[in-house]
């Protein structure tokens, strides 16, 4: 980071340590003096229970009573609260994520494409996007790490990881129905309970609905946009014979059956009609709906088997077996128009088999993790791109990848004084990817004989590549070292050097004619596919308590060198007459780029009664080689891009009140809480400024469309709480000052100058009823 960058950082983010620190030192302090609070955050973030404060990394974690009094209503929310982090709703669905951190993630959802951030259920890894955006329910905590993730997890992840830390049961009966009803017509039913069946079985399941009309609707149609209707359950069987053994079986489901999201065009339709936008940012004209005469339908489910057994004192054997597939239809309508100009009907399906062994050993000079991890999954996608041009085209791909990966990790860390540590780790990972890749173009706009169109007349296929031409195996050792000093008994300082692999792919979308036929140099570079992703990032941060825990601050700062960065995209491809025949895609390695950061989180119990929280964080993310070709020769593009959903500045200040109030003669507390986020100017795509290649010049206008200048949300809930802790009442707004923000979009403005975009949630009001017994 230079200096100037470095110093304007810091200076932002002094606010927010002098106003919490200023807060504390004004409050008056109790006739005793100050008293300790309990505010011990318990984590597994290094596969064993620790103190939050005393992992030597950048982890945070929310539980389930923080996310009931912010009312966040998914996995984004938890980004508005978390340093250099960004979590949306992809493109189209309500259900399939896009996940970034530190500027490390991946966009697109199509079939062959590695995410950047692993999305972790308890210790079960979901290798796709499709279905990993869930609604918050049975839940213990929700814990983020920043940064590469490959000596302690299963699944080496380059930017950092997401994990969903569920409940264990409990061993008296118990039961939950909470009822949540809000504007847009929301009306979100939980049931959850569980029983013991003896004195070492216990069993347990939650089902779920939540439901919501449009934020928008279909102008043509009347049907609803950015509607809701998804249904989720969940069972687990935990039996634990004795003392040294606990064996949990998971099964899980989810079932999204909400209308196609339709994106808001930001340009006029092309002639004759040159309709202009629309007035309602959540409204359309789109007309796809279905795929196969399916409406839109995303299934995804789950099983696991975790078994722990402690081999002796501190000595612990753990393994988990899992296996999760997910199939979806999903209509795609590009041009969000009722004219059928630019169209992509698909179907996703996907399913993985995963096996983890671990072994964590917890001494009094040493702690550590060692395992073993094998996974197999097959990623499958069918769509036609119907375009209509040249009497209408159906363009028809499909991608079947195969992707097997096993890994040996181990993670330890040794205790040279009562004061000063030191972690070693190291991971060789073997990822191994085979893909059927096929694309033919079809004449007419009934689409392919795959998808409906059995007497569609075919040109000659595109690419038809097969498992044994695209095959692949990429291995790669990645060590981790650290140091921790606590130079004070409440001040932990730590520094670390990690680094993160994510294994080389084939393009998805890859057109060899357009490239000029399999031989050619650059239809055989597509054919190999693009180089490894690497990450080398050294961290140095400080986690404080004060005043008996009262305030407690982590800051750290990261530099971060990553090479070979794979960046996926699409552009137009063209006949002789110089028309626009159809798309394919675009798959390269930026060589090479930094980044580099500052993060601050605190927290303050000023009174008792009154909790002041927050963070920042300061990204500074450049490429620095990124080379494309250009015409007969290369020409490097680096300062013509931008990282994707990557804020520079990212902040939160949060406050909560809380007060003894009787309710309906019950004894119980009334918290009031407010909270203000806010983000600086973020980019959709990459490549924002002319660089003298005329593809890549092409996307500027419309990409600068796509940007979302700096915005905030303002959010407050008020909660009352039995005495009991047997029922909660709630009255939760979010986005009360109603702004519009851009989550996603798609940008092809060479195809009918179609741009459209996708906006974040409007303001939205519920009250929820919580009831325990």
């Amino acid at each position: 980071m230079r200096l100037s960058n470095r110093s304007k950082a810091i200076f932002m983010a002094l606010p927010l340590v002098s106003a919490i620190q200023a807060a504390y030192a004004q409050t008056p302090a109790p006739a005793d003096g100050p008293q300790a609070v309990e505010n011990k955050v318990i984590v597994t973030a290094r596969r064993r229970e620790e103190l939050i404060q005393d992992v030597p990394g950048a982890v945070t974690a929310l539980s389930a009573s923080e996310l009931e009094k912010m009312a966040v209503p998914d996995l984004t929310g938890v980004a508005d609260v978390t340093p250099s982090t960004t979590l949306k709703t992809s493109r189209g669905t309500n259900t399939t994520l896009t996940a970034f951190i530190r500027g490390i993630g991946q966009q697109d959802p199509v079939a062959g494409y590695e995410q950047g951030v692993g999305i972790y259920i308890d210790d079960v890894y979901l290798a796709r996007p499709q279905g990993a955006l869930t609604d918050i329910y049975d839940l213990e905590r929700i814990e983020v790490l920043r940064g590469p993730q490959g000596t302690l997890y299963g699944r080496n992840t380059i930017g950092g990881a997401v994990k969903y830390v569920t409940r264990r049961l409990s061993n008296k009966p118990m039961g939950e129905v909470k009822l949540t009803a809000g504007n847009y017509g929301e009306k979100d039913l939980l049931v959850k309970g569980s029983v013991p069946i003896s004195d070492t079985f216990r069993i347990g399941g939650t089902v779920a609905s939540f439901n919501r009309n449009g934020f928008g609707h279909n102008v043509i149609n009347g049907k609803d946009n950015y509607n809701k209707d998804v249904v989720a359950g969940r069972i687990t069987a935990e039996w634990t014979p004795n003392a040294d053994l606990f064996v949990r079986f998971s099964a899980d489901k989810t079932v999204d059956d909400s209308l196609p999201r339709a994106g808001y065009r930001l340009t006029a339709g092309p002639a004759p009609a040159n309709l202009p936008p629309l007035a309602g940012d959540y409204d359309t004209r789109a007309n796809l709906y279905t795929v196969l005469g399916h409406d839109q339908k995303v299934t995804t489910e789950g099983q696991s088997l975790v078994v722990e057994y402690e081999i002796d004192k501190g000595l612990q054997f753990k393994s988990v077996t899992a296996h999760r597939k997910s199939f979806s239809y999903a209509p795609i309508d590009f041009d969000s128009l009722n004219t059928p100009l630019f169209e992509a009907p698909a179907i996703y399906t996907d399913k993985q088999n995963s096996q983890e062994f671990q072994l964590t050993f917890t001494g009094a000079k040493w702690q550590g993790v060692a395992g073993l991890f094998y996974m197999k999954g097959n990623a499958f996608n069918e769509f036609d791109v119907l375009y209509n041009a040249s009497g209408g085209l159906s363009l028809y791909t499909l991608d079947d990848i195969d992707s097997k990966a096993w890994a040996a990790f181990a993670d330890a860390n040794y205790s040279v004084s009562d004061t000063f540590n030191v972690t070693l780790g190291g991971r060789y990972t073997n990822d191994d990817r085979r893909a059927r890749i096929y694309k033919r173009t079809y004449l007419g706009l009934s689409g392919s004989p795959t998808l409906g169109n059995p007497a569609a007349v075919g040109l000659a296929a595109n690419t038809d590549m097969g498992k044994n031409d695209l095959h692949r195996t990429d291995t790669k050792f990645t060590p981790k070292i650290g140091f921790g000093w606590k130079f004070a008994p409440e001040h932990n300082l730590y520094t670390t050097y990690s680094e993160g692999f994510k294994g080389g792919m084939f393009d998805p979308r890859m057109d060899l004619a357009a490239t000029g036929g399999p031989t050619t140099p650059a239809s055989l570079a597509k054919r190999q596919g693009v180089e490894p992703e690497v990450a080398k990032t050294l961290e140095l941060g400080v986690k404080s308590s004060f005043d008996k825990g009262r305030v407690q601050t982590n800051a750290a700062i990261f530099y971060t060198d990553y090479k070979n960065v794979q960046i996926p995209g699409s552009i137009p491809t063209y006949n002789a007459a110089g028309a626009v025949t159809g798309f394919a895609g675009t798959l390269t390695n930026a060589g090479k780029a930094k980044i580099s950061g500052l993060e601050l989180e605190g927290i303050a119990h000023l009174t008792d009664a009154f909790t002041v929280s927050g963070m920042y964080s300061h990204i500074e993310a450049k490429y620095k080689e990124w080379m494309v070709a250009n015409g007969s020769s290369l020409t490097n593009i680096a300062s013509s891009a931008e990282f994707q959903n990557t804020p520079k500045d990212s902040g939160n200040i949060s406050a909560s009140y809380t007060w003894a109030q009787d309710l309906m003669g019950r004894n119980g507390t009334l918290s009031l809480n407010n909270s203000y986020s806010y983000k600086s100017k973020t980019y959709m795509a990459e490549i924002v400024r002319t660089s003298g290649v005329a593809a890549q010049d092409a996307l500027v206008a419309q990409n600068q469309m796509l940007a979302q200048d700096g915005y905030g949300l303002w959010d407050a809930s008020l909660v009352w709480t039995s005495r009991d802790r047997k029922i909660t009442a709630g009255l939760h707004a979010r986005n009360i000052l109603d702004k519009r923000y851009k989550v996603a979009g798609y940008a092809f403005g060479g195809f009918f100058n179609t741009v459209t975009t996708f906006y974040g949630d409007p303001r939205t009001v519920k009250a929820t009823l919580d009831f325990k017994f």
